[in-house]
This record gives structure tokens, sequence and C-alpha cells, in this order.
């Protein structure tokens, strides 16, 4: 079974979760309005601490709230080399995603296309039993997705959320 997925429905959907959430992140870069502005300050010189940005800031916030309550979230990051700007800024901001209790990991483009990943698209795994594929345009920009709850199609996640973590490094901290 498969549902179209829409801006508002992924919140939800993400905000009730019971136990785990999962992300393998493939694009080189994300157009989301509420960065724009924070990363051109990081990349001219002038990074703007994340408290400080609304759209970091309630992220921030969910996952201290999950977290707190024993749900988990991780994500495996996929960095070109060398990354993009974009990689650059969102490894120096996921420091403070990691402060707030998410576990980010790390791996190179290059060895997840050696191991096989699926790189077309991001996907968050919830729950080990829902999978919501997420689609972006050549320029990051989000152009919705489908969330499936097939069971054929979760295990091959699960399989590649697997591997994505066995071949990834955690980040273990970068000075604030």
């Amino acid at each position: 079974m498969s549902e179209v997925l829409a801006g508002e429905d992924f919140e939800s959907l993400w905000r009730y979760y019971r136990v785990s959430a999962f992300r393998l992140e493939t694009q080189p870069v994300y157009t989301v309005a509420g960065e724009q502005d924070t990363l051109r300050r990081y990349l001219t010189g002038h990074p703007q601490h994340p408290a400080d940005v609304p759209y970091l800031a309630t992220w921030l916030d969910q996952i201290r709230q999950v977290t707190a309550e024993g749900r988990r979230v991780e994500r495996v990051r996929i960095v070109d080399e060398p990354p993009t700007d974009y990689q650059r800024w969102e490894r120096w901001v996921g420091q403070w995603n990691t402060e707030a209790g998410e576990r980010i990991r790390y791996l190179s483009r290059a060895v997840a296309e050696s191991i096989g990943l699926p790189l077309a698209a991001d996907w968050w795994l919830f729950d080990e039993e829902r999978v919501a594929v997420m689609r972006f345009d050549e320029t990051g920009r989000p152009l919705g997705g489908t969330v499936v709850t097939d069971p054929a199609v979760v295990v091959q996640h699960l399989a590649w959320r697997d591997l994505a973590i066995k071949h990834s490094a955690l980040d273990e901290g970068t000075a604030h």
C-alpha cells in the first residue's frame, strides 16, 4: 500500500512515530526556504547559531522532545568529495542536531554507489514499518513523496539502512 505525501502529511507522520526514525539523505543540496539566509551567512563567514533561525530551532526542539521521550532519530548523510557548500554547512549545523539527540553518520557518495545504495531519492523509515520516499528536483527543491507500507518495500529499506550504517561513520563532534 502507498499514499501520496504532501508537506503537512509528512510533518504529522514524523511527529507521531513511536520508536525509531531513520533517514537516508542523498541530495548534494536542499533548497528549503527556511535555510537560505543562514546558509548564505555561513558561506560568507558569518555563521548564525541554529537557535537564532526559526526553521532550525523548531527542528532542534522536536529532536529534543522525541529523544527525551526515548524515541530514536538517526540518519546517514551521503557526502560528495569534495563536499558541496551545502554539505559543509549541514555538517556544521549537525553538531547541534547531535547535541539535541539525533545520531548522524556520514558516508561518501563513492562508497554509497559502490555498495549499491539507491541515491535517486531520500527516505525516512519509521518504526521499521513505513517508508516515506521523498523526491527533489535538480536544485534540491522538494517535490513531495509517497508513504509506502508494503512489507517487501519496507524490508528492502531495512536492508539499505543497515548497509548505510555499516559503511558510514559517526561524526563525534565539532566544537561550537
